[in-house]
């Protein structure tokens, strides 16, 4: 089987036919606050990117793969998962989810492909470490990412404004022991 396919989903490059759920998540300004965005993306940026996506990790120094649920009658796409700070001098990079829509959330897909991404990380890519930043009250993503032994390593004190007033954000490092 493919390092990047398990049972139900399967991780897979970008491809041009992305370009609408891309605008979507990417002009969704619910996320905003989670991906550090400030301003919607254009299609023509979107374009861009993907056109750009083939370009290696090492080379982008990012990384993202759409998540498919491939269980059912058909092929969906639910999601992407991201590699980004790519530091092959460090062997260590940051790691984002995103699941599209509450349809979605809480079926075990973004475990799934954090176990994939972990794997392909430690074996091909040959990292130390993976980290991630987690607002302190997102409890699901805590958990999830501790689920896979992840370590809350440290707390960023009033890291991120939001409308509601000033977030603290726990960083998790998972380190690769082998």
């Amino acid at each position: 089987m493919d390092i990047l396919t398990g049972n139900r989903i399967k991780l897979r490059a970008l491809e041009p036919s992305d370009i609408e759920l891309l605008y979507l998540w990417e002009n969704n300004s619910d996320i905003w606050p989670v991906s550090n965005t400030l301003v919607p993306f254009s299609r023509f940026i979107l374009e861009k990117y993907i056109a750009e996506s083939h370009m290696d990790i090492f080379q982008a120094k990012q990384l993202r793969l759409m998540i498919d649920n491939i269980a059912g009658p058909g092929v969906e796409t639910v999601g992407a998962i991201d590699l980004f700070d790519f530091d092959p001098m460090h062997e260590r990079a940051g790691i984002g989810i995103l699941i599209s829509d509450r349809k979605y959330m809480n079926r075990g897909y973004a475990s799934d492909a954090l176990e994939l991404l972990i794997n392909y990380s430690f074996t091909v890519l040959q990292l130390h470490q993976l980290y991630c930043n987690i607002d302190d009250d997102n409890k699901v993503s805590i958990k999830l990412f501790e689920k896979f032994g992840f370590r809350i390593t440290g707390e960023k004190e009033d890291w991120n404004r939001t409308p509601g007033g000033w977030k603290n954000v726990y960083m998790l490092q998972l380190i690769n022991r082998k």
